[in-house]
């Protein structure tokens, strides 16, 4: 399992004072408030920032870091990525995961038929959908619903999973 977790993406500076833009990667938008620091990352390092104000625009959270007092200074972070570090993210509800555990994992009919591993996971907003793809490169798309997913099991990195009539 990964140490951090990417919650977004700096798309932008905001503003005079050195503000960034995020695109967020969580639907928890209220999780930045929380947040007394953060990792900034790009292709050289991973930095850590701490957090001086939170603001929210149009569906993007906007940050002021310490040490960030310009648009100059700001720009210089475009395109980077915003992490956390897995042990200051909030707990989740059983029976719900973080996406990047699930990647990767091999997924099996509850006839232990092997379809291949999870290669991404897309929310359509009423519910998530697993693509799975097999060594071949087809996919096969499931939805993340109860009647489908029916068991994760993050030890053996593995997900059981029953086909009803149509999906496949």
């Amino acid at each position: 399992m990964t140490d951090y977790f990417e919650i977004g993406q700096i798309v932008n500076t905001f503003g005079i004072k050195g503000m960034v833009k995020i695109k967020p990667f969580t639907e928890n938008l209220e999780q930045f408030e929380e947040l007394e620091k953060i990792y900034i990352k790009n292709k050289q390092s991973k930095k850590e920032y701490k957090i001086q104000e939170v603001k929210y625009h149009k569906q993007m959270v906007l940050i002021k870091f310490e040490g960030i007092e310009s648009p100059e200074e700001a720009e210089l972070l475009r395109g980077s990525y915003v992490l956390i570090n897995r042990k200051d993210a909030k707990p989740l509800e059983e029976g719900t995961y973080y996406i990047v555990d699930l990647l990767g994992l091999e997924v099996y009919t509850d006839e232990n038929i092997l379809l291949g591993k999870v290669d991404d996971i897309y929310n359509t907003g009423s519910k998530d959908i697993y693509v799975i793809k097999d060594n071949l490169g087809k996919q096969v798309l499931l939805p993340g619903i109860e009647d489908v997913i029916k068991k994760v099991d993050l030890e053996n990195k593995k997900i059981i999973v029953h086909i009803i009539s149509g999906l496949m």
